[in-house]
C-alpha cells in the first residue's frame, strides 16, 4: 500500500521570515489514495498577534491560541514528525505550507523536510486544467466535493477536502474502479483460502418418500423420458 500523508496548514500570515508563524496543523493519511481514517492535528500558540486578516480567514483569535502548546512542545513536533514518518506529503501550494513547516523546524535546530518529499496539488491541477482557477474551494466545486462542512479555512476540514480533490486529480471514478478490483480479488482470494471440503454428513432430502413417487409417476406418465429435454433436440 503506498502511503502519503495529506497536509494543511493555518498561519498569522504569508511570510515566515518576516516573523509570521503556524498556528494550526493538519495531516490525513492515505494508503493509495483513500483515507485510512488516521490524523494528526494541533493548535500552535504562535506567541505573536493574530492580525486581522489572518483571524477573519480561518477565525483563529490571539486569545484562542494563548496557552496552547507551541510548536517546539514534543506533542507538536515530535508528534507530528512520528506521524508523518517518511512518507510523501501531499499539499496544496506546497511551497507555502512547506516553507512554515521548515522554518518552525529550523527555529529548533530540527532536519527540515526536503522538497522533493512534498507532492504539490495546485501543480497537479494547473497541469490537468491550464489557465483556469485551481484554488482548493474550486477544485471542490470542479469534482462535485461538498463544502458545506466548512464556514471558514481550517487546516483539517481542508486538509480531508484535500485528500478527495487528490483521488480526482490521480484518476477519479476510474481509480476508485481500481481499487475496488483490487479489494474484490482480495476478498475472493481470502475466500477461497477459507473453502470448506464436502460435508462428512450429507445433508437429509428435503422431500418426502411420497413426494418423490409422484414426480418419478410424473416423468414415466407425462414427460415419458428420463431426459426432460429430449423432445425438444436439446
Amino acid at each position: 500500500m503506498a502511503r502519503e500523508i495529506v497536509l494543511d496548514t493555518e498561519t498569522t500570515g504569508f511570510e515566515p521570515h518576516l516573523g509570521h508563524r503556524l498556528v494550526e496543523l493538519a495531516c490525513l493519511e492515505i494508503e493509495d489514495f483513500v483515507p485510512t481514517g488516521r490524523s494528526f492535528h494541533t493548535y500552535i500558540d504562535p506567541c505573536r498577534d493574530m492580525p486581522v486578516e489572518a483571524e477573519r480567514v480561518h477565525g483563529l483569535s490571539e486569545a484562542f491560541l494563548r496557552g496552547k502548546p507551541r510548536f517546539e512542545h514534543p506533542d507538536v513536533v515530535d508528534a507530528f514528525l512520528d506521524f508523518v514518518g517518511d512518507a510523501p506529503i501531499v499539499a496544496h501550494n506546497a511551497g507555502f505550507d512547506r516553507a512554515f513547516v521548515n522554518w518552525e523546524l529550523s527555529c529548533i535546530h530540527r532536519m527540515q523536510i526536503p522538497e522533493d518529499r512534498w507532492v504539490d496539488t495546485l501543480a497537479l491541477a494547473k497541469q490537468r486544467f491550464p489557465g483556469m482557477h485551481n484554488s482548493l474551494d474550486a477544485l471542490c466545486k470542479r469534482f462535485k466535493i461538498s463544502l458545506s462542512e466548512r464556514e471558514k479555512h481550517g487546516a483539517l476540514i481542508d486538509a480531508k477536502l484535500l485528500a478527495a480533490v487528490y483521488l480526482e486529480l490521480k484518476g477519479g471514478r476510474e481509480r476508485r474502479l481500481e481499487l475496488t478490483s483490487a479489494e474484490l480479488v482480495t476478498a475472493v482470494a481470502a475466500a477461497k483460502q477459507n473453502e470448506y471440503g464436502a460435508r462428512p454428513r450429507p445433508l437429509a432430502p428435503r422431500s418426502t418418500d411420497a413426494e418423490r413417487e409422484l414426480h418419478a409417476a410424473f416423468i414415466r406418465n407425462v414427460v415419458k423420458s428420463d431426459e426432460l429435454w429430449s423432445k425438444y433436440g436439446l
